[in-house]
């Protein structure tokens, strides 16, 4: 097997990387590697608290690394911050040039982490990629991944599905043409429990705040 970091964000899509990782048995995932918002304390993009992040990696049981961002980065800035983390993976588990991505079919995004990765010296790897979406959201339910949505591109989904269960009933209700694990960033999730987990998370549901006029975050906070 390779040894590799796993790129995690606290979502359904990293969550099933790394069961399919450990399933498959061609990658060794050593260690999880997160980009969190300096000020806010949460995960960039998902918005999940820090706290909440610990308690996903413990249940893994696999260490973190965390990647640090001030509010309103650029992508310069951003991809400074990645590197910085690959370099301190690369400290701790010497040797180690591999890593994981949840992406499922968005090629630009692909290509766009294939050359930052061929920067800084790592191969990428993407365990899920090509998978038909709809399936997967279905594969993912009935292996027992629990997740949350906790953000909403409300450009591109209704508010309402904000803090919503990522389970049948939901997909059941998505509108035509948005992508069944919100692969075209109409959704986020928080993932409390799996078969990647030692034991489920207890977590609750907060309030929902609109940012930027756009994006409707529903807290997730540990009971």
């Amino acid at each position: 097997m390779i040894p590799a970091l796993l790129s995690w964000s606290g979502g359904k899509d990293a969550a099933w990387t790394l069961h399919a990782a450990r399933m498959h048995g061609e990658l060794e995932i050593v260690g999880l590697l997160t980009t969190l918002t300096e000020g806010h304390d949460r995960v960039s993009m998902q918005g999940i608290r820090r706290d909440v992040l610990h308690a996903q990696a413990r249940a893994t049981g696999l260490p973190l690394v965390e990647a640090w961002i001030p509010q309103a980065a650029t992508n310069v800035i951003y991809e400074a911050a990645f590197g910085d983390g690959l370099a301190e993976a690369a400290r701790r588990w010497p040797g180690v040039r591999d890593i994981a991505f949840g992406d499922l079919f968005l090629a630009d995004i692909k290509a766009y982490r294939d050359a930052l990765c061929a920067r800084f010296g790592w191969t990428p790897h993407y365990p899920l990629f090509g998978r038909d979406t709809a399936q997967l959201a279905r594969a993912m339910i009935d292996g027992r991944l629990r997740a949350s949505l906790c953000c909403v591109d409300t450009a591109r989904l209704d508010p309402r599905f904000a803090g919503r269960a990522f389970d049948a009933t939901l997909l059941d209700e998505l509108p035509a043409g948005v992508d069944p694990c919100g692969e075209n960033g109409e959704f986020h999730t928080c993932v409390a429990a799996g078969p990647m987990f030692d034991a489920p998370l207890a977590l609750q549901r907060g309030e929902t705040v609109l940012r930027d006029g756009r994006f409707a975050y529903t807290d997730v906070m540990l009971a």
